[in-house]
């Protein structure tokens, strides 16, 4: 499946070449369109190609991930491989507070994306940051 053009996920856990499923962290990837940006410090734009989905590293931390996406009930779950030829599979939960306002902007080297009350801002440097706006 596509990355779905609108909304907002909690990394749930992550898994590196089948080992235990585990969250190493506060983890958020916002999608607008075809815009994404991830709290880990990468930023960009998502291609597809048959099943497979690329999220192409435009802004912070450089490469890009290449994998699958298929929906288990509420969750989003993602399988792939890195650059380094190591394999993924992420769980990510729907975040509430998507209804609102959405977009993405670049400049300098750095990517914005807003989806309702959640703004992932990724800098040149790689530092990603998310934000939780008032309603």
């Amino acid at each position: 499946m596509d990355a779905p053009l609108r909304g907002a996920w909690l990394r749930a856990g992550i898994s590196r070449d089948d080992g235990p499923l585990r969250e190493t962290g506060h983890v958020v990837w916002l999608q607008t369109g075809t815009f994404y940006a991830d709290s880990r410090g990468f930023a960009g734009t998502t291609s597809y190609e048959g099943g497979r989905v690329t999220f192409h590293h435009d802004a912070g931390t450089p490469g890009h991930d290449v994998g699958t996406l298929r929906s288990e009930g509420t969750l989003m779950i993602e399988t792939g491989t890195n650059l380094d030829g190591s394999t993924f599979l992420e769980v990510w939960t729907p975040l509430p507070h998507v209804e609102g306002p959405e977009g993405s902007w670049t400049t300098g080297g750095a990517q914005t994306v807003r989806v309702g009350s959640h703004v992932v801002h990724v800098d040149a440097a790689g530092h990603g940051t998310h934000l939780l706006l008032p309603d």
